[in-house]
This record gives structure tokens, sequence and C-alpha cells, in this order.
């Protein structure tokens, strides 16, 4: 018997617990994600990146559906970073600053990086940690979408 194909893999939402969805859509609708699927009120919420979706739900519930605990929660480093990949060190630089009068909080000014880059952190309201850069090998064309060097 032949096995069948494999799937092609693909992330197609990325979701994001948070404390107070009110607060938290507010803050992602002023860094100028358009909100979409908006008939779900504020039970969960979806805003299009351009390639994939960005979601919102509550901490608890998220936590609930994964089977996993939501305490104690983390206030430290996650292990993970969401990424807005600039096309300038000047675009960083106003990214971070757009960001931090949306709400957020700036966690690392941008700086020259060790890769030829230049990056910068900041995070949402949740603590959700955003990197800022510019990156070798990762242009970022007309269309804002992010292109990879083979």
């Amino acid at each position: 018997m032949t096995k069948p194909p494999a799937p092609i893999a693909r992330m197609t939402v990325i979701t994001l617990g948070v404390a107070d969805m009110r607060r938290s859509i507010a803050f992602y609708e002023a860094l100028g994600f358009t909100r979409k699927a908006r008939a779900s009120g504020d039970a969960i919420a979806f805003f299009d990146t351009g390639a994939s979706v960005l979601a919102l739900f509550p901490w608890d519930q998220l936590a609930q559906d994964a089977t996993l605990p939501d305490h104690p929660r983390p206030q430290a480093f996650r292990g993970s970073t969401l990424a807005w990949n600039c096309r300038s060190e000047d675009e960083v630089d106003a990214v971070l600053a757009f960001a931090v009068d949306c709400g957020g909080s700036l966690l690392k000014p941008a700086r020259k990086t060790d890769y030829g880059g230049y990056s910068g952190y900041f995070a949402d309201p949740d603590g959700h940690a955003w990197d800022v850069v510019v990156a070798p090998g990762i242009e970022v064309g007309d269309d804002r979408r992010v292109h990879l060097d083979d």
C-alpha cells in the first residue's frame, strides 16, 4: 500500500492569549492591523497580517482549549517572539516609537546587530515580545511582504 503524501507545511494563524480583549484589540488596531471576521465580537479577534492571521483570544480560555494551566502567567521571556521586518533603520526606529505611542512598551532600543542587521524590541500590553528588525537576506518588498533568499 502506498503511503499518502505528507501535508504541505504552513503557518496560517498565530494566536496570542490576552488578559483584556478590548485593550488588546485597540492596541493592534492602533498599530494598523486590519480586523476581520468581526461577527465574533470580543470573544476572539482576527487581524489580517498580509500572509497569515494574528488572532487574540482570552488567555485563560486559550490555555483551557490547549489543556494547559493558565497560571502562573509568565512575566519573563516566553521562548518566542513575533517579528516586524522593515526596509530601513529609520523605519525600525519609527515602528518602535509608534508601538510605544500605541500602548506598547519598549523592551530594547534599536541597535546594530552582530549579524549585520539593526533591531529593537517592544512588548504588547500582555508582554508578547516583538522584534522590529532590518536583517540581511530578508527583503521587505513593495508589497510589504517578506521575501527570503534561497
